[in-house]
């Protein structure tokens, strides 16, 4: 017993129950309600080991006293108080193990303070944190919500910069078609500048010298007519000396030949490329384009030349009944001409033109839509040619058919052709020549297989109606001007 009653001394039973009520007693009103009832169920099972200790030295200072020492204390005192109050039967344990088990109870008690002081101390921390990152994500939301407005504004100015940007795009590549176009026409217009050059000079140097004999042969006549002269001739014997005088188209004739020949290349270089562009809103297929072109350009000058020989004969016979001079008649017809270009009928010459084309098998054209669009090129081609047969000798365009042997004295190879190729596949615009000689190169296209594709497209291509639509009426012969069958010795 006295054993037992040691060890309950040692381990301090009391005073760790005592610590243990000061502590409860000091958090009280700090702690929740669950923790204040499990203090108190500790403190219950804590009293209750130590009431089991002292109930097992109870039970050995009876036993050592005998089966009758302490009867009148247990009856007094023990039993009612276990009768009314509490009663507890003797525990499983041994005595060693309880005070172990209060030991450790202090110690998880201790570690319980601890660990709650540090949790709370955490809490407070992660309290603190949590304002801090609410605070930070306020914030980020804010910041989020100034970059979805930014990014609208953003997608909005990006969406009218790239539709700005797509015009631009695209003007920029018209300009720049424009501009390739344009180079290729001072290109060519340049090579035939180069071409004619010397040609040019040449003809400068001719009437150059033509005008320097001219100024002699009115020096010498001055001087004649200021020495003394004889009596008057007859009129026969002074005619051979006035028909030596050249006419004024014998005089003008190399300015009007490099004139001519200057306006034909820049029929090429410019109103060719104007109708080019303009046939090509209307009809896909550039060869057609090119095609319908060199026709229009061939029957101007078939009908020129036509006119031409009317108008000489109309001037021939309105001449000879009053004709007298040193000149022959010929001549004067053709000086007549020459003053008198202007009373050409262009506008029944363009509508022959438009009329002949309308008819051509070798050609198609939407029927909707008018040769008149070309008008222009037909009218200056027709001019030109016509204004060429009052040369001395004549110029005409070289004879050409599609899948004839490529000449290269007559054509240059357009820039898409097979430069292998033997034959014209069709030709872009003809050569002018005088007589046998070529004065300027046409363009023409060769490929391989020209007389096959050629063959396929004479049978393919549809033919125009002969019959005209209302738009295409002879609307110019009311406005005619007045042609040399109106003439009379008055005007002349």
């Amino acid at each position: 017993m006295a054993d037992t009653l040691r060890r309950l001394t040692n381990t301090s039973s009391f005073s760790v129950l005592q610590d243990k009520l000061e502590s409860w007693h000091k958090d009280y009103h700090v702690i929740s309600c669950d923790q204040n009832l499990n203090r108190c169920c500790e403190l219950i099972e804590l009293t209750a080991k130590i009431q089991g200790q002292l109930f097992a030295i109870l039970n050995l200072t009876a036993a050592e006293g005998g089966h009758y020492a302490g009867v009148d204390t247990l009856k007094t005192r023990l039993l009612p108080w276990l009768g009314t109050c509490f009663s507890m039967a003797r525990p499983s344990v041994t005595d060693n193990t309880s005070l172990q088990l209060i030991q450790d109870s202090a110690e998880k008690d201790m570690r319980i303070r601890e660990l709650s002081a540090s949790h709370e101390s955490d809490m407070l921390q992660m309290d603190t944190r949590l304002c801090s990152t609410r605070l930070q994500l306020d914030s980020v939301r804010a910041e989020l919500v100034n970059a979805q407005k930014e990014l609208d504004e953003t997608k909005s100015k990006s969406a009218t910069t790239l539709l700005a940007t797509e015009d631009e795009i695209l003007q920029l590549k018209a300009d720049l078609r424009s501009a390739h176009e344009q180079v290729e026409m001072y290109k060519r217009k340049l090579e035939t500048f180069d071409y004619d050059y010397e040609r040019q000079i040449r003809l400068l140097r001719d009437e150059v010298s033509t005008l320097s004999t001219e100024k002699a042969m009115l020096q010498e006549r001055l001087v004649r007519s200021r020495s003394p002269s004889p009596l008057p001739r007859p009129s026969c014997s002074s005619s051979p000396m006035r028909s030596e005088s050249p006419t004024r188209a014998q005089l003008t004739n190399s300015s009007r030949y490099a004139r001519l020949v200057s306006r034909l290349s820049d029929l090429y270089a410019v109103e060719r490329l104007e109708a080019q562009t303009m046939l090509r809103r209307h009809i896909v297929d550039l060869e057609m384009v090119q095609k319908i072109i060199f026709i229009a350009v061939a029957e101007s000058f078939k009908t020129a030349k036509l006119a031409y020989r009317q108008f000489k004969l109309r001037v021939r016979k309105t001449l000879s009944s009053s004709h007298f001079g040193p000149e022959s008649l010929e001549d004067a017809a053709v000086d007549y001409t020459v003053r008198n270009l202007d009373l050409y009928d262009v506008r029944a010459s363009v509508n022959d033109v438009i009329n002949a084309m309308n008819v051509n098998p070798r050609i198609s054209f939407p029927p909707e839509v008018d040769f008149a669009l070309i008008s222009t090129l037909i009218r200056e081609t027709c001019r030109v040619a016509f204004a060429m047969q009052t040369l001395d000798p004549p110029l005409d365009l070289a004879f050409a058919s599609d899948g004839e042997l490529y000449n290269d004295s007559k054509y240059r190879r357009s820039y898409d052709s097979d430069f292998t190729a033997p034959l014209v596949m069709y030709h872009i615009w003809p050569a002018l020549v005088e007589g046998d000689a070529v004065v300027v190169k046409g363009e023409a296209v060769t490929r391989r297989g020209a007389l096959w594709s050629r063959s396929r497209s004479r049978s393919a291509s549809p033919v125009r109606s002969r019959s005209l639509s209302p738009t295409r009426t002879l609307a110019f012969n009311s406005n005619r001007s007045r042609s040399p069958e109106r003439l009379t010795a008055s005007h002349l």
